[in-house]
């Protein structure tokens, strides 16, 4: 038997514990909590409940933009609504109410439709036909029912329980099955929670390849999650992106062809111009009763086989100068008259076979501008209907309000296939003084405020360019006794002047003495013209137009293609 006292030597003989090992258990343990902690927020995200999961959701092009839509998506007996603010931000960003018919009036590629507040009924391009709802107002927000307006906006509708998709027609869709029976994630992670599971042969959507061996797809219920890549096979293609090819391949080289309502198209069988691959002639206007005219005949028939035979695009013009200020302001306030001017270009573009429109509606009352913007977004569907192109041609942007302030150059320059800027008359007409058409740095700071300013896209600006200029007499108490208009090609230097140059317009002028009176002329030549042509590369412009034909001289055609080549060649090479 152990004494009392042997016990009590073994206790205290016991080894005592180290400090020191006590702090490296706890270090030990603060550390795997420290990484437990971090692999559970790591993983956390994969759980994180989205918040639109009781919701509908709408999938627009594999993308669930749920989250960020304005309003609910209403499933009303079957009819699919979304809210005309949701189809703005999405589909058309010009949509408006017409009150001129108290319709909705939406655009988008190469459909213009409307849809009414009361009756089943879609106009679609000028056709109508009968659809099962239409637009309606709930809680003060108008929607629309885009299950019966598919085609309007090229798009392909799938419902599931929870989910209602989109698809673009005109983008690429990849199938591909399934070798076995799988849990589709949230995230590519086997972490991450299930959001789906598909049996072995099911189709998916297989919409791209991510890191680490996954890929993103779609279910057939509209889920959108990640997969291992190794599991799906028998990849299809069901279609590929829709490219459209442009029309003009470079830059464009276009020259206005006019000639009054009296007189036939000019005759150009045999000409070749060098460079140029656009020609606009004035075949169309509207007449002072609002009239769409059509000049074309024989001879303009004849034109467009020259035109054609030489490899050149025709983009006729569309004037408005002989209806005047008024008759245009009455069709661009009536949506009844806008869609009867559009059915007219559409018929003529379709009978002659051309390749775009031109449309030069010059002097317009500012308040119309808006009315202007509404005939360039309801017109540029149809055309790209029948594969036209638009171009719309506008002055420079600060002056005159009926003159100037009438065109949104930005709505018209991201509408339009082109928005032509007709870079003059820097002095016209109206100048209380003598001046240059079009002075280098003037037509360079409008070109900046098309840019800059309006925000329109460079590569969508044609420049114009005057083969003219004017004779300024000045009478002998120093007031404008004349203004008149000298072509290129009819501009004289008498022998005893001589030309000076100025830098900041890149143009020569002259000055000299006929009677009492003074001469003065800032000339437009070659000189100017490769000038103004050089801003097309500077600023990566679409190209040029000139105004007019056979105002020009021989050699004008030589300066302005050797010139946008220059610009082509700098675009391939920043390319």
């Amino acid at each position: 038997m152990k004494h009392k006292n042997d016990l009590k030597i073994n206790i205290e003989n016991k080894p005592k514990k180290v400090k020191g090992d006590n702090i490296f258990k706890r270090i030990i343990i603060v550390l795997i909590l420290i990484l437990l902690c971090v692999f559970i927020l790591n993983k956390a995200k994969n759980y994180i409940i989205e918040k639109t999961a009781n919701e509908m959701n709408l999938i627009i092009n594999n993308r669930n933009v749920t989250e960020d839509l304005k309003h609910p998506i209403i499933n009303e007996n079957g009819i699919i609504y979304v809210s005309m603010d949701d189809i703005e931000n999405y589909f058309d960003k010009y949509i408006h109410i017409e009150e001129d018919i108290n319709e909705i009036v939406t655009t988008y590629d190469k459909q213009i439709a409307s849809i009414g507040f009361e009756t089943n009924k879609l106009t679609l391009n000028g056709s109508t036909k009968k659809v099962q709802a239409h637009a309606i107002e709930k809680d003060e927000v108008i929607y629309l029912p885009i299950s019966e307006m598919q085609e309007v906006y090229n798009v392909e509708m799938a419902v599931s329980d929870k989910n209602i998709t989109l698809d673009s027609l005109d983008r690429k869709q990849v199938k591909a099955y399934t070798k076995s029976n799988l849990s589709v994630k949230w995230k590519a992670d086997i972490f991450s929670k299930t959001v789906d599971k598909v049996k072995k042969g099911d189709v998916l959507i297989a919409i791209e390849d991510v890191d680490k061996g996954w890929t993103r797809v779609r279910t057939q219920s509209g889920e959108v999650g990640y997969v291992k890549t190794s599991k799906l096979t028998n990849y299809t293609t069901v279609r590929d992106d829709f490219v459209e090819e442009k029309q003009i391949e470079g830059k464009v080289n276009m020259f206005w062809d006019y000639y009054s309502k009296y007189v036939k198209c000019p005759d150009r069988t045999g000409q070749v111009i060098e460079g140029v691959n656009v020609v606009s002639p004035s075949f169309f206007y509207i007449d002072d009763e609002g009239v769409f005219q059509d000049k074309v005949g024989d001879a303009g028939k004849q034109y467009i086989e020259w035109a054609h035979s030489n490899g050149y695009k025709v983009w006729p013009m569309v004037q408005n100068d002989e209806a005047g200020i008024k008759p245009t302001s009455t069709i661009l306030n009536s949506y009844a008259k806008r869609q009867e001017l559009i059915e007219k270009i559409v018929e003529v573009c379709v009978e002659y076979q051309l390749d775009g429109i031109n449309i030069d509606f010059e002097y317009m009352y500012e308040a119309d501008k808006d009315k202007f913007s509404r005939f360039i977004i309801e017109l540029e569907p149809r055309l790209n209907e029948i594969g036209a192109v638009l171009s719309v041609d506008v002055t420079a942007p600060d002056g005159d309000p009926n003159w100037s302030l009438c065109y949104d150059r930005n709505v018209i320059g991201h509408v339009a296939d082109y928005i032509v800027f007709m870079a003059y008359d820097q002095y016209g007409n109206s100048s209380t003084k003598p001046g240059t058409t079009a002075g280098y740095n003037w037509v360079e700071t409008n070109v900046k405020k098309f840019i800059d300013n309006e925000d329109v896209e460079p590569s969508k600006i044609i420049l114009g360019m005057p083969m003219y200029t004017r004779q300024w007499t000045i009478d002998s108490n120093g007031e404008i006794d004349g203004r008149g208009v000298v072509s290129m090609l009819n501009t004289k230097i008498p022998n005893n002047v001589e030309k000076q140059w100025d830098e900041d317009l890149k143009q020569y002028y002259i000055e000299y003495k006929s009677g009492s009176d003074t001469i003065k002329m800032w000339i437009e030549d070659g000189t100017s013209i490769a000038a103004k042509v050089s801003l097309v590369t500077k600023y990566g412009l679409a190209g040029t137009s000139c105004w007019r034909k056979d105002m020009e001289t021989s050699n004008i055609w030589s300066v302005i293609n050797t010139e946008l080549t220059k610009a082509e060649q700098n675009l391939s090479e920043t390319e």
